[in-house]
């Protein structure tokens, strides 16, 4: 299964609508996206990216819940890691 995650956009580049990308943060981990799906995304929004294609953009509110969620899936598989 494949999920979109959300990340923060820090840089944009690329005039074209349809080459457009950016360097979106995930966490502190930087990743290029096409941006041609979200043209009105701009540098300081949250956009859901899934396979390299930022899909939409996302409210900072509900990003930061996302993260949460992630954290504590990777909480419960460290858990159960260690648990016999």
């Amino acid at each position: 299964m494949c999920l979109a995650i959300p990340g923060k956009i820090e840089s944009i580049s690329g005039d074209d609508p349809l080459s457009r990308t950016g360097k979106v943060n995930f966490g502190g981990i930087l990743k290029e996206a096409c941006l041609a799906y979200v043209p009105e995304a701009k540098v300081g929004d949250y956009v859901i990216v899934h396979v390299g294609f930022a899909l939409s953009r996302v409210d900072e509110e509900e990003a930061h819940k996302v993260f949460a969620y992630l954290k504590e899936m990777e909480e419960l598989a460290e858990l159960k890691e260690t648990c016999p």
